[in-house]
């Protein structure tokens, strides 16, 4: 995302608690600087300050990543090692910082329809089982074997 055509990240939208590269391509590097810092911070008030050394890519591009922490923005700015500022010409650098999307997956409980037996089956059910019983039953009681066994 382009602040300006010299000083840009590599994403569109910056998310907090994500790294983002940062570009470099200003004043300070055209004026032919070695070392540059990115001197950094969060929200208005410049929370959790902190500075990092960018990384000479190719002639005239710097590079560093930064880990963006939760906050509404980040503001920066840049010097090189003889203490010269870039700042926007006093206005600094800044970029707003997104929240982490996250989306939640709403779970429904589906009742499955359990088909109910019909009358029908049922009643042959029960008409097998009695009939089993009787069977089984009738050989017992013409050959005595339910009559009880007394001791003499």
């Amino acid at each position: 995302m382009p602040i300006e055509e010299t000083v840009y990240f590599d994403t569109t939208n910056l998310i907090e608690g994500r790294t983002a590269k940062l570009t470099y391509k200003g004043a300070l590097a055209t004026a032919g600087a070695e070392e540059i810092y990115v001197h950094y911070g969060f929200g208005l008030l410049w929370e959790n300050v902190q500075e990092a050394k960018l990384t000479k890519v190719a002639d005239n591009t710097f590079e560093a990543e930064i880990a963006l922490m939760a906050s509404d923005s980040i503001n920066f700015c840049f010097r090189d090692a003889n203490n010269n500022w870039d700042n926007n010409e006093t206005h600094n650098y800044s970029m707003p910082i997104a929240k982490e999307e996250v989306t939640v997956a709403k779970v429904e409980t589906v009742a499955i329809d359990v088909p109910k037996l019909k009358k029908s089956y049922i009643i042959a059910k029960k008409i097998r089982i009695g009939f089993y019983k009787v069977i089984t039953f009738l050989p017992k009681l013409f050959s005595g074997d339910l009559k009880r066994k007394v001791k003499e």
